[in-house]
């Protein structure tokens, strides 16, 4: 069973006693999380962060929110909630910080959310890789890049979607029924599906192509000088294996160094042990061609182009694209040594396989070499705020609410007044707490207030119910001999 933490504003003031008494009983089940309501004061580099770039993200992030006129509903815990303060993002008039600032305090209630028993989140960083390639086969570039095959299938999916989901059951088909795994990365490169037509271009090498797998994305630039964009299109069903893991728990490279950097460093020193490594990663990635200019940044997950330093990866299963996050820690960025202090208003726009918990992102950084070093040292802790959208605030639902009927008038309620039990009725219970005989004892009292004023007198409903008669038990009916003999040939009958 899934375990699920809500923290009841009780539990919340308990821990934070010096704040003032929340009123929200939050409405939220995120699997697997645990949460709880924080002041926007208690968020720390809240009010120095650039909430124009966030708000420009996040604008963008509405495009697609609000093109959806009768949205399904969606079971994640934000649901179709986004739909609100996207139109108001719409229709506002923001063009500085402080003004942006103000549209997120206005529209969203911040809520501190971790994973369920752990204090902080964790964030890791990706970027879009610039490698060189051809269109096609030569001498120099020999590794394919390559589209998704026909035969692909995944469990749940139409056939033809595009971008379809990182996770679920991936199939083959064989003749016309038959379904099996599909290829893993071994096989793909040992030939599996070559010669099928399916090359996009072709690389310099194989670690090219698991780093490109790895991002989702890359810009291969072409020996004529043009850009060819390519996006991340299927999977082929295999979980994601870390090469990264597998060097450390072999003890060839020590955690606290590990980089994408130490990586290619180690497999271009290693060919042979490169080939068996990336073989342990049976996950393979095929690709599509997009029409994105050099200067557009690479498309996320949701469909719109993500946006360097502003844009993050979050685990589908529990989050809505368009969800701002605010992410604070202490990050590498200006090098592997640094803390830098980070605090930024993130927006949800892309996934990926190995983004799993409600604490869990990958950051954007942009593209090229400078974005994949900064982003290849990123393995750290942080804190998340998850902003809500006000429209789940349970006590603005209170409000619209309607209110029940009114109360009987004075002429409806002297019709049937209502009056306490007879002080008698008290007396009438034994010694050993049995009731006695209530029945007679409310009949004789009603008849000496009956006799005493001309007026009816009202009986209650626990009266009434005990001065009813129980009806006489139903005489026995000893069954005959005829019903002996029919009731033994029945189960003789059965019995054959």
């Amino acid at each position: 069973m899934a375990a699920v933490l809500l923290l009841s504003p009780l539990a919340a003031h308990a821990a934070r006693p010096h704040l003032p008494y929340p009123r929200l009983v939050w409405p939220l089940e995120i699997t697997g999380s645990q949460y709880a309501p924080v002041a926007w004061t208690d968020i720390a580099g809240w009010n120095e962060d650039d909430h124009l770039q966030a708000f420009n993200a996040f604008r963008t992030s509405c495009k697609p929110i609000a093109a959806q006129r009768k949205p399904p509903a969606d079971p994640k815990a934000l649901g179709v909630s986004l739909r609100d303060p996207c139109r108001a993002a719409k229709a506002a008039d923001v063009f500085d910080g402080a003004k942006a600032r103000a549209f997120f305090e206005a529209h969203f209630l911040p809520l501190r959310i971790s994973r369920l028993g752990e204090g902080e989140g964790f964030v890791t960083g990706y970027y879009e890789p610039v490698i060189d390639g051809s269109r096609t086969q030569t001498d120099i570039y020999t590794v394919p890049v390559y589209r998704r095959p026909s035969n692909l299938f995944v469990r749940g999916v139409r056939p033809g979607a595009v971008g379809l989901p990182n996770k679920g059951q991936v199939f083959r088909k064989i003749g016309r029924r038959k379904l099996v795994p599909y290829y893993d990365r071994a096989e793909i490169e040992d030939g599996a599906i070559a010669g099928r037509g399916l090359e996009l271009c072709w690389l310099r090498n194989q670690t090219d192509l698991l780093f490109t797998q790895i991002q989702g994305s890359a810009r291969v630039r072409l020996e004529d000088g043009s850009t060819l964009r390519i996006n991340y299109d299927a999977h082929n069903g295999y979980p994601y294996t870390p090469v990264g893991r597998i060097l450390i728990e072999r003890n060839i490279v020590p955690k606290d160094q590990m980089s994408m950097q130490r990586i290619r460093d180690w497999m271009e020193q290693n060919p042979d042990g490169a080939n068996e490594l990336r073989r342990q990663n049976r996950s393979y990635v095929f690709f599509r061609e997009v029409q994105l200019s050099d200067k557009d940044e690479a498309v996320g997950a949701q469909g719109v182009p993500l946006t360097p330093g502003r844009s993050i990866a979050v685990d589908k299963a529990l989050h809505v694209y368009g969800t701002p996050f605010f992410i604070e820690g202490e990050l590498p960025i200006e090098s592997e040594q640094s803390k830098t202090p980070f605090r930024r208003l993130m927006v949800a726009q892309d996934t990926g396989s190995a983004i799993v918990g409600p604490a869990r992102a990958d950051i954007y950084f942009g593209a090229g070499a400078d974005a994949g070093r900064v982003s290849g040292r990123l393995r750290h802790n942080a804190r998340f705020v998850l902003l809500v959208p006000k429209s789940l605030d349970p006590v603005a639902k209170g409000h619209a609410m309607p209110l029940p009927e009114a109360r009987p008038s004075a002429k409806i309620a002297k019709l049937f007044p209502q009056t306490d039990p007879p002080q008698n009725q008290q007396k009438d219970r034994k010694d050993d707490g049995k009731p006695a005989d209530t029945a007679s004892a409310a009949a004789k009292d009603v008849s000496k207030d009956a006799a005493k004023t001309a007026a009816p007198v009202a009986v209650s409903q626990a009266q009434a119910a005990q001065a009813v008669p129980l009806p006489e038990a139903r005489p026995e009916i000893k069954p005959t001999r005829r019903a002996h003999r029919h009731r033994y040939h029945r189960r003789y009958r059965n019995a054959r």
